[in-house]
């Protein structure tokens, strides 16, 4: 069994190491750290969790562990895709690193440049950052690359969803040939493939089988629901989380509930609020200040319920999360793993349950092929009554058009009909008609002046000449009609 203290590594850096209480290396810890410290490109593929982020610290620490840095000129470079991650990696330098007299930096978007530009000024060994605010300070003058000896990036199927891979390529050309590079990635697209094929010299390539299975101490589920209507899909499926939440009663001391996407965070959490549960969003949009007090309340225990989408919560580590809710199912099968990893740590019991609408169906189906295990159907803790109260409601909706309709149809009746007043004054001229007419076309006469316009013929009304009709021009019309 392979321990840290077979790998070369710096004593002072062992030390912490110990102090932290780890022995044995994992995995991808024990086939990167010698091909690192020997200095040569190393090529890993991992997913979160599997201890990564030690692979690339331990050996940078001890490889920086002797020279200086200058100023605005860092000895080392790692890249996030996240702010989140990013400070997760901070840590890890601080704890690892706190027998040596190495310096660090952490650029971050919603951070102040001035502070930030500080701590560059005064030259870093180490500098963690995001790709945006990196370039953000380079283009400001205050930062050069020159002097980078190692470069590490980490997370890069991150980066590619996040659209950074051009901004990759760049910082890439601003950094010395000569570089040692550390590049990790849980799957390798075509895109990044293409990346390590051109910015990493024979690398050495360590591969960690997928985290394609989860702990045995979480607790899984799945409720497939069905919307009464398609326009009332989102608030009943919110109705159903809250339910869900009810159901776990105190058993469910604090939950991550992961969103796909960040709109569809701030509802949940705003709707959560509302009906009186302790919430909070957290997405890359929010400021940073406001997303670090959210992460530090739900870490402390003063905040129930973390709405997240899983570009903020990669990299989170909270040690005992009772719950895991995905209100969405993941576009990706592996991101299923990766969330409701975030419980059942450390030998704890988990819970993660799942929300899979009609919609979902596909992508719930390829978890459950990348798992191989069926997830337990659970049921459907909402009432059944209220279909029937949404179709009630529904037909309320459209009594008032039927109403309408009718009303039109009555007023358009009327003012279809003659008035009732005028009819006497029809009549009389028609019976007198009939009068003076001996060849008995009076008939056809009456017929004529009562006629709606009708094209068939039967029309022989004179429009334009008021209520009177001359019997002389209903003859003459009448004597053409014969002839």
């Amino acid at each position: 069994m392979t321990k840290f203290t077979d790998l070369n590594l710096n004593p002072k850096v062992l030390k912490a190491i110990t102090e932290a209480g780890y022995e044995e290396p994992t995995p991808i810890q024990a086939g990167a750290i010698p091909p690192a410290l020997e200095g040569r490109d190393v090529l890993g593929i991992a997913q979160t969790g599997t201890g990564k982020t030690a692979s690339f610290t331990l050996p940078m620490l001890s490889l920086l562990a002797r020279g200086r840095a200058r100023a605005r000129m860092p000895r080392s470079l790692v890249l996030c895709p996240t702010r989140e991650l990013a400070a997760q990696v901070a840590e890890n330098f601080d704890t690892y690193s706190k027998h040596l007299k190495l310096t660090k930096a952490l650029l971050i978007g919603g951070v102040s440049f001035k502070e930030q530009d500080k701590l560059i000024d005064k030259g870093v060994d180490v500098l963690i950052a995001t790709p945006g605010r990196l370039l953000d300070h380079f283009e400001r003058g205050k930062l050069l690359l020159t002097g980078v000896q190692i470069m590490v990036v980490d997370e890069a199927d991150r980066m590619l969803d996040m659209g950074f891979i051009p901004d990759i390529e760049r910082i890439f050309s601003l950094t010395p040939f000569t570089r040692q590079t550390f590049f990790f990635s849980a799957t390798m697209a075509p895109e990044i493939e293409r990346i390590t094929n051109t910015f990493l010299q024979a690398p050495e390539r360590i591969e960690v089988a997928r985290q394609a299975t989860a702990s045995e101490t979480i607790e899984q589920g799945v409720v497939m629901f069905k919307p009464s209507r398609r326009d009332r899909a989102d608030s009943e499926k919110r109705k159903l989380l809250r339910a869900m939440i009810d159901g776990e009663g105190d058993k469910c001391t604090n939950a991550i509930i992961f969103c796909n996407r960040k709109s569809d965070v701030d509802i949940c959490a705003k709707s959560l609020k509302k009906y009186g549960y302790d919430a909070a969003p957290i997405h890359g949009d929010l400021d940073q200040s406001q997303r670090t007090k959210t992460l530090d309340a739900f870490r402390n225990g003063e905040l129930r319920f973390l709405v997240a989408s899983d570009v903020a919560a990669r990299g989170l580590d909270v040690p005992a999360v009772s719950h895991v809710f995905n209100y969405d199912v993941p576009g990706h099968a592996e991101d299923y793993v990766h969330r409701i990893g975030r419980t059942g740590r450390a030998g704890r019991e988990g819970k993660a349950i799942t929300l899979c609408g009609p919609r979902d169906e596909k992508a719930f189906d390829a978890v459950e092929n990348l798992i191989q295990k069926e997830i337990p159907r659970l049921d459907n803790p909402v009432k059944s009554g209220k279909p029937e109260k949404a179709e009630a409601e529904a037909s309320d909706e459209t009594k008032p058009k039927s109403n309408r309709s009718k009303s039109s149809r009555s007023k358009s009746a009327k003012a279809a009909a003659p008035p009732k007043e005028d009819a006497p004054k029809q009549d009389q001229p028609q019976k007198s008609e009939a009068k003076s007419d001996s060849s008995g076309k009076s008939s056809s006469r009456s017929r004529g002046t009562r006629g709606g316009g009708n094209k068939g013929g039967n029309d022989n009304r004179v429009v334009g000449m008021g209520d009177h009709l001359p019997s002389f021009i209903a003859l003459s019309f009448e004597e053409r009609r014969a002839g």
